[in-house]
């Protein structure tokens, strides 16, 4: 199994959302560790895609993609911190809606379709006269 780097991008999203919803879930059901262990995750897979960004090339965009990892990180440890939900719900929205935008971010891969004229076999002309005589048309 391979992805290409869109795909891998958008399985670490995944991943870190799926870290965000699960240290909520521990954090209501007030198990501090599990919290802190997806919480640990969820920090983990930010800094993977902070790793990612090509800082050369991506100018501005780049610039201010960086900043709203660490700005997710914080809100991280925020929670962690203070043990505290509003902050991972800020989290997941912001993680959500950067999937989306991945999910977006190329336009779907055309099906290739076959050449019509390929398959048809070749009949020669007084055949095809022949079987076209037999045929009713109407218009």
């Amino acid at each position: 199994m391979s992805a290409d780097p869109v795909e891998l991008i958008q399985i670490l999203y995944k991943a870190g959302l799926e870290a965000v919803g699960q240290a909520r879930r521990h954090l209501q059901q007030g198990d501090i560790a599990s919290r802190s262990r997806e919480i640990t995750r969820a920090s983990a897979i930010l800094t993977e895609l902070s790793l990612a960004v090509d800082r050369e090339s991506g100018g501005p965009l780049s610039r201010n993609l960086i900043e709203l990892y660490d700005y997710m990180q914080r809100l991280l440890i925020e929670a962690n911190v203070e043990q505290s939900e509003p902050p991972l719900a800020e989290a997941g929205r912001l993680l959500a809606t950067l999937l989306e935008a991945w999910m977006n971010c190329r336009p779907p891969q055309e099906v290739p379709r076959p050449d019509p004229w390929q398959e048809m076999p070749e009949i020669p002309p007084a055949e095809l006269a022949t079987q076209c005589a037999h045929q009713s048309w109407s218009f």
